[in-house]
């Protein structure tokens, strides 16, 4: 029997070891991760190791709303890419609203694919040429998606690269890169809803609030509940607002959700309710298993 490999961070069994290894190392790697910038900096290496040091990593808080970002984070300086977009024009031509807003497949990119697009107009040609100059002349982009509504996120690996090079680098590495993609993005927002009180200055009190003002209770039953006065209820949910940018009651409640600091109901049971599992059968249709009865549609 062959017998299980070591790896830094634990030992891989056997039948862990049929992908490339280097998307195992990448994957590993991920498991370890406590923080978004041990993330970010797997994936940054990731883009290195195959010949694409830019890294770009955006992500917008819904498909209808793709302005609303919640972070962007680059391996270079950005700015002059900023300023080009404060003009709406060249802003709409962007392909993170046109491509990753609707689409799954990955996309090349840059100035060496321009004649794979549609037709692009003067102002995006020039940010591209730019954008070459710069060292990022050809690149990689994986959409991303995650929860409902869904989030919208692109992570793109880009090099100085002719055309030629480019398409060798992605059918060499395109897919690991594209899984790597997927799987950093749902660890780095796991990571990134848990540093949210450390990011917007939550203290335990105001935890403590978002609790209870997403379980629906109104402000008299949670200051009986926190044993402080209606007016100190207030306030609190005043700070929390303006440290959060949340500005109604239904939003920190789903804030609450978003934290972990409450279930989703869509995922658990409420307390004494029996399990509820829908089962779907090929041929046979859809049954639901309510604790040890199962039940079909003619129930």
């Amino acid at each position: 029997m062959t017998t299980a490999s070591t790896h830094p961070g634990r030992d891989l069994i056997p039948a862990e070891r049929y992908i490339p290894e280097l998307l195992q190392d990448w994957l590993v790697r991920l498991e370890q991760t406590e923080a978004t910038g041990d993330v970010w900096t797997i994936l940054v290496e990731a883009g290195r190791q195959t010949g694409l040091p830019h890294v770009d990593f955006v992500s917008a808080s819904g498909l209808l709303n793709w302005r609303r970002t919640l972070f962007l984070r680059t391996t270079y300086d950005a700015n002059w890419l900023m300023d080009h977009y404060r003009d709406d024009e060249l802003r709409r031509w962007s392909y993170f609203r046109h491509h990753a807003l609707t689409r799954l497949t990955p996309v090349v990119g840059g100035l060496e694919f321009v004649e794979d697009y549609h037709e692009v107009p003067p102002g995006r040609l020039r940010i591209l040429a730019e954008a070459a100059e710069r060292g990022i002349r050809s690149s990689f982009s994986v959409p991303l998606r995650q929860n409902a509504p869904p989030q919208s996120a692109l992570i793109t690996f880009s090099g100085d690269h002719r055309r030629a090079e480019m398409v060798e680098i992605v059918a060499r590495h395109g897919w690991a890169l594209h899984a790597l993609a997927l799987t950093g993005h749902q660890r780095y927002l796991l990571h990134f809803a848990q540093e949210f009180a450390d990011r917007n200055r939550v203290t335990e009190k105001q935890r403590a609030l978002l609790e209870l003002i997403g379980l629906g209770l109104q402000d008299k039953t949670i200051a009986e509940r926190l044993g402080v006065s209606v007016s100190a209820v207030r306030q609190r949910m005043s700070a929390l607002c303006a440290n959060t940018g949340v500005d109604s009651r239904a939003e920190l409640a789903g804030l609450a959700m978003a934290l972990g600091i409450l279930p989703d109901p869509m995922n658990r049971p409420a307390e004494g309710d029996p399990i509820d599992h829908v089962i779907e059968m090929d041929n046979i249709g859809a049954r639901r298993r309510t604790g040890d009865k199962v039940r079909g549609p003619e129930d």
